[in-house]
């Protein structure tokens, strides 16, 4: 397993997995580091997990998924004061 977080102190290192388990609530990668140590490191920060599909089709040209975008949009529009809410005319047929 390789820390790929550029900023995490181990960036970039190649370390042996003891466990991985979910730790208050947040989900984390147990390692040994050199002075025999026993540390965690949050899963996110290694290469624990495969990539993300969308990650590498868009290949950074979008940090937005449509259906984040369109529940970002829900929660916008429940927020607003139902007397200014979108409505949708009917036509008949």
């Amino acid at each position: 397993m390789r820390v790929t977080h550029p900023f995490h102190p181990l960036a970039g290192r190649e370390l042996d997995l003891v466990v991985r388990k979910n730790n208050w609530a947040e989900d984390r990668v147990f390692v040994f580091v050199d002075d025999g140590a026993l540390t965690s490191i949050p899963a996110g920060f290694t290469d624990v997990d495969p990539p993300d599909p969308f990650d590498v089709v868009s290949a950074g040209r979008s940090v937005f998924r449509v259906a984040d975008l369109l529940a970002l949009a829900s929660l916008l529009e429940g927020m607003r004061p139902a007397d200014r809410r979108r409505r949708v005319m009917r036509t008949s047929p």
